[in-house]
């Protein structure tokens, strides 16, 4: 019997097929929040912040998708102006989303 075979029985039983899968979803909407409305003079200054921004600067960003706050931090590849969104390390991140960004 090779080591993958052997190794194979003692992988885990998932009797309820899905199971796992389905818990996670729940704990992922159940952990959702609202998005933080920003005061008129933070917006602002983030937009400021925003605007001072260049590509291949090195920034950290903090910004809200689907329910979550996520920090990333990288290379800003693009910034479209017309389009209102940056990209940084392939993640598209558009402008209303952003609650705070570092390094610029």
């Amino acid at each position: 019997m090779s080591k993958a075979n052997r190794a194979a029985q003692f992988a885990p039983f998932d009797a309820l097929k899905g199971l796992q899968e389905a818990l996670r979803e729940k704990e992922e909407k159940h952990s959702r929040v609202e998005k933080i409305e920003l005061t008129e003079e933070r917006a602002e200054e983030l937009s400021l912040k925003i605007r001072k921004a260049e590509k291949d600067a090195d920034i950290k960003i903090t910004f809200y998708s689907k329910g979550h706050y996520y920090n990333l931090k990288g290379i800003m590849t693009e910034k479209n102006e017309n389009l209102k969104y940056i990209t940084i390390g392939g993640t598209k991140i558009y402008f209303d989303d952003i609650y705070e960004i570092e390094g610029v």
